[in-house]
């Protein structure tokens, strides 16, 4: 997934909407999304995160993040079948069984967790980290420093991914196959790469902190951002909104 959490600049609703509010709205989806079991709720709210990103022309990186959080909830989704024995049953276990229950419970899992990750990371698609950041501390009133450090945690994820993308083509050209063999195999050779990944990492942190330091970092307060982040008709609309879906699902899980 190339450019992964990289900023993408467009002229849409997300992109026009308040960083705080964007946030927030993602929030109340992902929270939704756990509130309730309904798996028709979980399966529009993740209709709505695919709208939302055509919208902003990111339905490849939507896509994307859907197919990485899918791999991760399949593991999750597979100890719930094994271990949770609900329903009609279909497969006897040693230890219990396996239902129909269990079959949806699981892929209620995989859902909720694809539904509750494409809004979060949309808004880092469609929201500049500088804006995000001064929103934080201009509305909301978060210390500098805190914003500072989330949103240069999410800056560095795409430049550690980068670097060791680099690292492992190096060892491509030197003869080492990635693509071959077992997973085992492959864990094997990915633990190597870590070293000078870290030793990279550390380099480039030490870095952006003398950096941050020489532009005056200490300095830096509320009132030290230029940008101002209005609230817009459309941000309250969008809360509004959100805030109405998490009552849904709240109603929806007190009617089972």
């Amino acid at each position: 997934m190339g450019h992964f959490l990289e900023y993408v600049p467009g002229d849409s609703l997300l992109h026009r909407m308040n960083p705080v509010a964007k946030l927030f709205c993602a929030l109340f989806l992902s929270i939704a999304c756990f509130v309730t079991n309904n798996l028709v709720f979980i399966v529009l709210v993740l209709v709505l995160d695919f709208v939302l990103a055509k919208s902003c022309g990111l339905t490849r990186q939507a896509l994307g993040l859907a197919k990485a959080v899918f791999f991760f909830s399949l593991i999750l989704a597979v100890i719930q079948v094994l271990t949770t024995p609900e329903g009609t049953e279909l497969v006897r276990l040693p230890w219990g069984y396996i239902g129909t229950g269990s079959l949806l419970a699981a892929l209620t899992t995989i859902l909720r967790l694809i539904a509750a990750a494409v809004p979060l990371f949309l808004v880092l698609y469609v929201t500049k980290l500088t804006d995000l950041s001064n929103a934080l501390v201009k509305t909301l009133h978060v210390p500098y420093k805190y914003a500072f450090t989330f949103t240069s945690t999410v800056r560095f994820i795409p430049v550690f991914m980068n670097d060791m993308k680099g690292i492992m083509e190096a060892q491509t050209a030197r003869g080492v196959e990635f693509d071959s063999g077992s997973f085992v195999k492959k864990v094997r050779l990915m633990v190597p790469l870590c070293i000078p990944l870290l030793v990279s990492s550390v380099r480039k942190a030490n870095s952006a902190a003398i950096a941050a330091e020489v532009r005056g970092f200490y300095l830096r307060n509320g009132s030290s951002a230029f940008k101002q982040h209005p609230f817009a008709a459309r941000d309250y609309a969008a809360l509004v909104l959100c805030v109405a879906m998490v009552a849904v699902a709240v109603v929806l899980t007190f009617m089972r």
